[in-house]
């Protein structure tokens, strides 16, 4: 009964400095996308606890755990659906589980070398699967000029990143068109404007050896001047 007790005692106590240490914060990453997770309360910049994050705000796509900032532990990341595609963990920074990428209505990959019959090719990798881990370069970006008086449906975006044979993000490259409009533009972002968690990646490989490769983000944009994507 006494063991009992201070285990009662040792949780609460546990569950109580939590409570008073830490916040609950919420953001909005994409129009589609929002995050929770807490942050210290002596320092609200530092993350410090679990992490989730919704589609829509009911499909999980992203859970985990900060320890100062600091992903740790095993991360699990799921499509729009709910389906886990990933994990992947940062301890011992390997991915645990992946399904395997490949080309859908949103995503695509290119590749510069000439593929012949029989080849193998490994696509690319990021950590946060096919959808939370491309949240970043697509929350980046705003169109240069105002959505509040346009027919946003009439234009089509996307955008391309190159990846080197060393698994770096090269160079980052918004497109954007409409025929209605008579739009046609190509905007280059610095590369270092992304975190270097977000400048790498597991490079494609060709029968094994590391190639440069290409990944197409299908994207619209939404009525506040930013761009989305399922």
């Amino acid at each position: 009964m006494k063991n009992i007790f201070l285990l009662f005692v040792i949780v609460w106590c546990v569950s109580d400095c939590f409570g008073q240490d830490t916040v609950e914060r919420k953001n909005r990453l994409t129009d589609s996308v929002t995050e929770r997770y807490y942050v210290l309360k002596s320092n609200p910049e530092i993350k410090q606890g679990p992490y989730k994050a919704f589609f829509r705000r009911r499909t999980l796509i992203a859970i985990g755990n900060y320890n100062k900032n600091i992903k740790t532990g095993t991360w699990q990341f799921y499509n729009t659906g709910g389906v886990l595609v990933q994990k992947y963990n940062y301890d011992k920074k390997i991915f645990t589980y992946g399904s395997p990428m490949y080309d859908t209505g949103d995503l695509s990959f290119l590749f510069d070398d000439t593929l012949k019959k029989g080849d193998k090719i490994a696509l690319p990798l990021k950590i946060g699967g096919s959808y939370y881990g491309f949240i970043p370069y697509v929350s980046l970006f705003r169109v240069p000029f105002e959505t509040w008086d346009i027919q946003t449906d009439s234009f089509e975006a996307s955008i391309e990143l190159l990846i080197s044979p060393m698994g770096r993000l090269a160079d980052y490259s918004v497109h954007i068109q409409s025929g209605f409009y008579e739009y046609d533009r190509i905007f280059k972002l610095d590369i270092n404007l992304f975190d270097e968690a977000d400048r790498t990646f597991k490079p494609a490989t060709l029968n094994g050896v590391p190639v440069l490769s290409r990944i197409i983000i299908k994207c619209f944009i939404t009525s506040s001047g930013g761009l989305d994507f399922d």
